[in-house]
């Protein structure tokens, strides 16, 4: 049975380790929510804000994530290369995404601010027109990935490969050219 959620706020939950999959969430709100390892499986969650929760190592095989605020959550070690791709829309601040996958997921426009996003894998990810301001990249996979006009002006620690990716009009700052030339064994001095 479907349970559908819209336009509550949820505080201080404690649902760790639980399955709770098949739910609806439409325009919640979740705040100093616990969802570590929680079964999220088939879920949908439309317009939705999380803040200040910790959601390391949920499952999200076919859930739906449209339109998606995360603020100030820590997401390690999630595999959204497993959501639902349909209207497939998130936005990140301040996160703790380190170890996360997102392969083959559409990522266009997509916000990345001031977080960690440092072992992660964006392989074959459409990330056009995405930012990534004042992130640590450290050790992120970029293969065969859409980088146009995305913008690591402010993002650091993150190797891209030009020959293996597609970077047209994507903005680096000055700090970020020894990412793009690490095969290449030159110094930059």
């Amino acid at each position: 049975m479907n349970t559908i959620h819209e336009d509550k706020t949820f505080e201080n939950i404690t649902w760790d380790d639980k399955k709770v999959p098949g739910r609806t969430f439409e325009v919640c709100v979740f705040r100093g929510c616990s969802f570590s390892n929680t079964d999220f499986s088939t879920s949908k969650f439309i317009d939705c804000t999380f803040e200040n929760c910790n959601l390391s190592m949920i499952q999200v095989e076919g859930t739906s994530l449209q339109q998606v605020v995360f603020k100030d959550c820590k997401i390690m070690g999630v595999n959204f290369s497993k959501c639902n791709g349909f209207l497939f829309g998130v936005h990140f601040e301040r996160c703790i995404l380190d170890y996360t996958y997102f392969y083959q997921r559409n990522l266009k426009k997509t916000k990345f601010l001031y977080c960690s996003v440092r072992e992660s894998n964006f392989t074959a990810c459409d990330l056009t027109n995405a930012v990534f301001d004042n992130c640590n990249l450290e050790m992120t996979v970029f293969n065969n990935t859409v980088l146009k006009e995305t913008d690591f002006t402010t993002a650091y620690n993150f190797i891209i490969d030009p020959e293996f990716n597609k970077i047209k009009k994507a903005r680096f700052g000055l700090e970020g050219l020894p990412g793009l030339l690490t095969k290449y064994g030159i110094e930059i001095v």
